[in-house]
């Protein structure tokens, strides 16, 4: 009886030790399996973000993968090159929005033939001209003012363009990345449609008068904010897609901004001394011009005047002519 009880004891105390065995063994398999289904889900969401490149080998031993990746990663590193699948990704392979924005400064002989040869340039990039202002200072000088749009990657070639069409005098460029703020208002517009599109529906299975009514002052006030977010994305789309380039063309010697010119010199107080001989000669015609016919007619008057004079003296000399040798006659026989 003892032999027999000592043996069911080992028996079962074997037992205990089996069951023990197979549930460290169905944890540790159990373990294993969810650390790779978790791991396999981090690879799978890294290669679904990430776009498949070359050098990987899907086989079973993932470790030495992961060695041989790395390894050649930090040679790629070493060497310039970009690394494989696992390393960051480089800065500006994502789509970048950049305002760019300039201003010029040019003098030039004609104005008139630079506004023409700017519009020209513009409109050949594919661009427009978004205002053009030309006003006359005086008799002599034209300015004029214009802000041209043309396409992103034209922006460069339009620049060095205008810049070099006269005389540069002052250049301005600015360029403002404004990815974040487009990434932003697209998820905003996004999430808003989403946002107009369940009140529709809410508003399509309402059955009382109340709740219709609310619903339709909430969906006026999200349709709202949906159309503002919408002017903010074209806004956006216009001016990350066109930059603009404000161009100021001003003639040679022009007066400055509040009226005042350089000093002149001995070439220009020749010009200014022949310009005002021309203009007093000038003057002197018109004048003449405007005063002949009342100097025709008072020489007339004075010729006729004269004639009518010259016969009265005639007249008044040849009296006293005829007379005198009569009354010299009368006073001799007299005596």
């Amino acid at each position: 009886m003892e032999r027999n009880s000592g043996t069911d004891r080992s028996s079962a105390r074997g037992r205990a030790v089996l069951v023990a065995g197979v549930l460290g063994l169905v944890l540790a398999v159990g373990g294993c399996g969810a650390s790779s289904d978790v791991s396999g889900g981090n690879e799978k969401a890294a290669d679904a973000k990430a776009a498949p490149r070359e050098g990987f080998a899907d086989g079973p031993d993932g470790a030495g993968a992961d060695e041989g990746g790395a390894a050649s990663s930090a040679r790629e590193r070493a060497d310039g090159k970009p690394s494989g699948s696992k390393a960051a990704p480089k800065p500006g392979t994502a789509a970048t929005h950049v305002i760019r924005t300039a201003t010029l400064s040019v003098e030039v002989r004609s104005v008139p033939k630079a506004v023409a040869a700017a519009r020209a340039v513009a409109e050949g990039a594919g661009g427009l001209v978004a205002t053009e202002n030309t006003e006359r200072l005086d008799d002599t000088y034209e300015t004029s003012h214009l802000v041209l749009r043309v396409p992103q990657d034209r922006f460069q070639e339009v620049l060095r363009v205008l810049a070099g069409s006269g005389k540069l005098l002052s250049r301005t460029s600015n360029a403002k990345d404004v990815t974040d703020q487009v990434v932003d208002v697209k998820s905003r517009t996004a999430t808003q449609r989403a946002s107009v599109a369940r009140v529709r529906e809410l508003m399509d299975r309402a059955e009382k008068i109340s709740d219709v009514v609310a619903l339709e002052g909430e969906l006026s006030s999200r349709q709202s904010d949906l159309e503002s977010l919408l002017a903010q994305q074209s806004s956006l789309k216009d001016r990350t897609s066109l930059a603009t380039i404000t161009v100021d063309l001003t003639p040679p010697d022009a007066p400055d901004a509040d009226g005042r010119e350089e000093d002149p010199g001995f070439l220009d107080a020749l010009g200014g001394g022949w310009d005002a001989f021309v203009t007093m000669l000038r003057w002197i015609a018109v004048a003449f011009g405007a005063a002949f016919p009342f100097l025709l007619t008072a020489a007339l008057l004075a010729l006729l005047v004269r004639r009518v004079l010259r016969a009265r003296r005639a007249a008044r000399g040849t009296v006293p002519a005829v007379t005198a040798p009569a009354t010299g006659k009368d006073g001799a026989s007299a005596h």
